[in-house]
């Protein structure tokens, strides 16, 4: 394994723990029937509104299994040393990033009021996403190297 694709593995890895946690947060709270405490107004009313659960499952719990994901695929990667994880990976971080730019667009124009908790989501989503681009560039450039 290269070395600067380990760091970015290690990057992303990071970065996938931060939304991961910030993820399960917001799943627990929900299912313990509280609000999370808010820096900003509005959070309370993005967390409770109908575009918060799809068929009943919150948002965030999906976005746990999402950000789970990324870290089974990033320690795989970096135990393994084999490029399929992190570039699935990466594939997963660009769908996650369409994801979030959806969910923001619903919090911004049709709810029209910002949750804290999901921007720091959707900032974690467009790092891994940036992440991601530069993981599939490198691993191709790499692969190009070795033909």
């Amino acid at each position: 394994m290269e070395k600067k694709m380990k760091i970015l593995a290690i990057v992303f890895l990071v970065v996938a723990v931060i939304g991961f946690l910030d993820a399960t947060y917001l799943t627990a709270q929900h299912y313990s029937g509280n609000i999370p405490p808010c820096l900003i107004a509005g959070c309370e009313v993005v967390l409770v509104s109908p575009q918060s659960v799809i068929a009943g499952v919150p948002l965030a719990l999906l976005g746990s299994i999402y950000y789970l994901a990324l870290l089974i695929l990033s320690i795989a990667y970096l135990d393994s040393k084999k490029k399929q994880f992190i570039r699935l990976a990466a594939y997963l971080a660009i769908a996650g990033f369409a994801a979030s730019l959806y969910f923001v667009y619903l919090q911004l124009f049709v709810i029209k009021e910002i949750c804290q908790y999901c921007m720091l989501s959707a900032g974690t989503s467009t790092t891994l996403f940036i992440l991601g681009l530069f993981i599939l560039f490198k691993s191709k450039e790499t692969q190009a190297l070795n033909v």
